[in-house]
């Protein structure tokens, strides 16, 4: 049987499986029980990716099949520093998976352009989860927060963009009637706050779960060099195109906080 080396955002880890990506995210998402758990997100990588760092050939020996034939769910390769040792070059594509296992991929693409927007509102997925307000664009951002020169940096970051509505022009007086946010009044303040400072906590530690459909333009990875966008469908394409997942992601967010 063929393998597949997936990144795990959800806990951050490299996992060799037997199973292809859409049984692998309902396997992460939902387990072998018919219960519901949690939302899983993965990098699917390339099988050109050796993965010797992290002994990546071994974990693929372990990798068999059980004795009654059933293919092997998962062997954890790594669970520690995963994202900053794996080139983005090894990066295929990302899979966002609901609580009840719905499948949806992104590939990767331009970024939604970002001109009128002043504001910025990020959810930090790997390795930090804090809630930050920005007036940096994604790759602006990326660069920033992976600057060595900080008193304080990470090597590479992943992270998604969220909906602010009428904020990202007027934190003060937008029209911010169809987000969800319970923490709204805050996330106002700290928009204003935004001056010459370019980053603004909002929460620092933000819940793992990401509501979708808040996804403002999509989800970003980066470092230095080089900055790689999944860009999310829209609300248009979702319905058409991807209908069970959408409703699937609406129905698991009926109770939200940023």
């Amino acid at each position: 049987m063929a393998t597949y080396q997936y990144l795990s955002l959800t806990p951050e880890s490299l996992v060799v499986s037997m199973l292809p990506p859409e049984d692998f995210g309902r396997y992460m998402a939902v387990g072998t029980a018919t219960r519901t758990s949690g939302q899983a997100m993965f990098f699917t990588l390339k099988d050109g990716f050796d993965g010797k760092e992290f002994g990546l050939e071994e974990a693929k020996k372990r990798c068999v099949p059980h004795a009654d034939g059933e293919p092997k769910h998962s062997v954890y390769a790594a669970v520690y520093r995963v994202l900053e040792r794996i080139p983005l070059s090894a990066i295929e594509s990302l899979w966002l998976i609901t609580a009840h296992g719905r499948a949806l991929e992104l590939k990767p693409g331009e970024a939604s352009a970002t001109a009128g927007w002043k504001y910025h509102l990020y959810r930090e997925l790997v390795p930090l989860h804090p809630l930050i307000a920005s007036s940096l664009g994604p790759a602006e951002f990326v660069r920033f927060l992976t600057d060595k020169a900080n008193p304080i940096y990470v090597p590479k970051l992943c992270f998604v963009e969220l909906e602010l509505a009428g904020l990202a022009t007027d934190p003060a007086r937008g029209n911010a009637d169809n987000l969800p946010y319970r923490n709204l009044e805050h996330i106002r303040d700290c928009l204003g706050e935004i001056g010459t400072k370019r980053v603004k906590t909002v929460d620092r530690l933000s819940q793992q779960s990401l509501m979708y459909r808040c996804i403002k333009g999509g989800i970003h990875i980066g470092d230095q060099d080089r900055t790689m966008s999944f860009p999310f469908p829209s609300i248009d394409d979702l319905a058409e195109n991807h209908d069970a997942w959408w409703r699937c992601a609406n129905d698991s967010e009926l109770v939200w906080s940023v």
